[in-house]
């Protein structure tokens, strides 16, 4: 899986995110070329390499006349959807447009009809966001993450007059994902290199196993004391041994129920599509033995496994609890062995592939060739050696 990550130890910025970009490798003329389909007019786009702390980045700059005309959220919207840009290029622009419009109209107290963007709205920064678009489209990037993002102090001057630093847009973008307050007197991450990452990123990047592609710095327009003024990304082949999904285990305990129905409810809650269901045994109050019936299920499925448990058992109430699974990733296939073919698992891990019989093939082969279920076991498992 490809992935970009923006190691943010100075903050982040839209013309950061390009300069970095173009850093790593994408052409200038790659990325006019794309822009040029917004139709905008007296527009120039122009990259130079600085040096900041003795690292070499690139500093990407948009000249225009028009730098701070007032925009509202539908105009950007069709000038993005009536363009010849991809269908992907639209979507992810549109969405960190969206995340903007949606602070904005918080912190204003206004209707998200009613925001009127001036600094998002200027030329530069409709470039800025549609260009991060472009740049994570060309590079085939299929998950963003970034390190804890910095805010910085202080104030900053803005059309609205003067605001505290991290503006208070940038801050309600950036809910619920990880900052850092910092003493450092400058606006470090802008409205929209929040809505950037606030957008598209998958969180933090712990623990993973990356092969590093291209590294790229994009620089920002000041010269801060102590840090350079500098957004790395890198770019990287993410191997990931896990794949992941949502699911809710429902549970309930019951101590009334005739156990000879348990098999039944388990098995009509299988023929409903649950991930699994079981039951654990336990003591409840007074001493009495009770039984934790527990299904796991992917949210669309919850209704359905609710009718079945309420309808065929005693319970009068559940508990459902949200869990995120991590599954080793895993296929099927059909080996030769000396009894047959036979369908097999093969799961894949950091010590290798795993071949794992599947019990219902081995028990029809068993059958067919009248032999012991455990010597076709252990024929598969040699496979493994």
């Amino acid at each position: 899986m490809k992935i970009a990550y923006f190691d943010t130890f100075s903050g982040i910025s839209g013309d950061m995110v390009i300069g970095a970009f173009l850093n790593a490798g994408l052409s200038l003329s790659e990325l006019e070329s794309e822009i040029q389909k917004l139709k905008l007019k007296d527009l120039k786009l122009s990259q130079r390499i600085v040096q900041k702390s003795a690292i070499s980045a690139s500093l990407f700059e948009v000249q225009c006349e028009e730098h701070h005309h007032s925009r509202r959220l539908k105009d950007i919207v069709s000038l993005i959807s009536e363009s010849e840009l991809s269908e992907k290029v639209k979507e992810v622009s549109l969405k960190i447009f969206n995340t903007l419009g949606y602070a904005e109209a918080k912190i204003h107290n206004v209707s998200l009809d009613e925001v009127h963007f001036h600094e998002i709205g200027a030329i530069d920064s409709i470039v800025d966001i549609v260009g991060a678009a472009i740049c994570l489209e060309r590079f085939g990037i299929e998950k963003v993450f970034s390190s804890v993002i910095p805010l910085g102090s202080g104030f900053v001057e803005t059309q609205h007059g003067k605001m505290p630093v991290p503006a208070p847009a940038t801050l309600e973008i950036l809910k619920n994902y990880p900052v850092k307050i910092t003493e450092i007197p400058f606006e470090l991450t802008t409205p929209t290199g929040a809505a950037i990452i606030s957008s598209e990123s998958s969180g933090l990047l712990f623990e993973k196993n990356i092969n590093v592609e291209r590294i790229g710095f994009g620089a920002g327009t000041k010269d801060i004391p102590k840090i350079p003024n500098l957004l790395r990304l890198v770019i990287a082949d993410l191997s990931e041994m896990f794949s992941s999904d949502e699911t809710y285990l429902i549970e309930t305990n019951i101590d009334d129920m005739n156990p000879e129905f348990y098999p039944y409810v388990i098995e009509k809650l299988f023929e409903e599509g649950v991930h699994d269901a079981y039951l654990i045994p336990i003591i409840m109050k007074k001493g009495r033995p009770g039984i934790i019936l527990s299904t796991l299920c992917e949210s669309s499925k919850i209704d359905s496994a609710l009718k079945i448990i309420y309808s065929e058992t005693t319970t009068l109430g559940v508990r459902i609890i949200r869990t995120d699974r991590r599954k080793i990733n895993r296929s099927f296939d059909e080996i030769e062995t000396k009894f047959g073919k036979v369908k097999v698992k093969i799961s894949e891990s950091q010590e290798g592939k795993k071949i794992i019989p599947e019990f219902e093939e081995c028990k029809k082969l068993a059958k067919e060739k009248n032999i012991p279920i455990s010597k076709i076991y252990d024929e598969i498992l040699k496979k493994n050696k």
